[in-house]
């Protein structure tokens, strides 16, 4: 029986990873702080990354496949040194967000990256993830696959960037909906259980390569008009022009007050990743609208009107719509 080692395992992509595992008939432990229940059918270890005994339970056991998600490099550092001699193969997940240019469109893996982050740097997300990568090339050389996700949604995610779409056309029944005037910009998403499978598959064939795990590059008005359909929009779309959001106090991409997918224009190359090498490594992809669905299925359950942690709550919206037409 393959034997998996999660270090995480019980939040959103580590749990979907965990649970695709268990679905092959792998044994499969979870190594967290125990603040969330493992998968079940997983073994849940409580232990402290930060701790210097954080590996001891787990050190000397023999494990097939280790994946690791953090995006602390002192903590991806420390459990590379320390389970190097015992995993046959590691993969970690890193990001998209690693690369430093996010202006060419197209680029694939052998674009250059970030600076890695160095003990005493102030907090940064792009170099701490270049920095793991670093560290596991280094702790397990020939043994390892590194995936660097774009932007990941689907069922449970915990961003609710994807999910605003499709819930607040459905929230908006007949009534108006603000989007940006942007129909031409690109999206590009990866469902969060074909990345799961693909990790999984990277791990059973124990694959060393670097891999963008991303999806189609689809316009935004495409997505768009496909998150409308889904929800059974038939109010009217009131398409804004970038700078009067802007100054409207509307921001891009994600986090309150915001239209999430929305990118700056000085940044096509971040949503254009190639992904000609994850599908050659077995990647696959489903539609577009299958997730759509699944992610309206899930934000009905959670509540289309709940508190989010990215974009315009439908009063925010409302304000703005009717201050541009007094």
């Amino acid at each position: 029986m393959t034997s998996v080692l999660l270090l995480g395992g019980t939040g959103w992509l580590g749990g979907r990873i965990a649970a695709s595992w268990l679905a092959s008939g792998a044994s499969v432990t979870c190594l967290a702080r125990g603040g969330r229940p493992a998968p079940d059918g997983a073994r849940l270890i409580v232990a402290d990354r930060d701790a210097s005994d954080a590996y001891d339970a787990v050190r000397e056991g023999e494990w097939d496949e280790v994946v690791d998600v953090s995006s602390s490099a002192e903590q991806v550092r420390a459990a590379a040194a320390a389970l190097a001699g015992s995993a046959r193969h590691l993969t970690y997940v890193s990001s998209v967000s690693v690369y430093a240019d996010s202006a060419t469109r197209g680029a694939d893996e052998g674009a250059e990256v970030v600076a890695p982050a160095r003990a005493g740097d102030p907090p940064d997300y792009a170099r701490e993830k270049s920095a793991a990568e670093a560290a596991v090339r280094a702790a397990v050389p020939r043994r390892a696959a590194v995936v660097r996700p774009g932007l990941i949604v689907g069922p449970g995610d915990p961003t609710d960037r994807f999910g605003y779409w499709v819930s607040r056309f459905a929230m908006a029944g007949d009534g108006p909906v603000l989007i940006p005037d942007a129909r031409d910009a690109p999206v590009q998403v990866i469902d969060v259980d074909d990345l799961a499978a693909f990790i999984v598959g990277l791990g059973r064939d124990a694959v060393a390569r670097t891999v963008n795990a991303v999806g189609e590059v689809v316009p935004f008005g495409e997505m768009i008009a496909a998150a409308r359909d889904a929800a059974g929009h038939t109010g009217g779309l009131v398409a804004v022009a970038p700078d009067e959001l802007l100054a409207l106090g509307v921001g891009h991409w994600a986090g309150p007050r915001s239209l999430p997918l929305w990118l700056p224009a000085d940044m096509p190359g971040f949503a254009t990743r190639s992904h000609t090498e994850f599908l050659r490594c077995g990647g696959r992809l489903r539609p577009l609208r299958d997730t759509l669905d699944a992610t309206l299925a899930d934000e009905r359950r959670r509540g289309l009107d709940r508190p989010r942690r990215a974009g315009l709550t439908r009063a925010e919206e409302l304000e703005v719509l009717t201050g541009r037409h007094p």
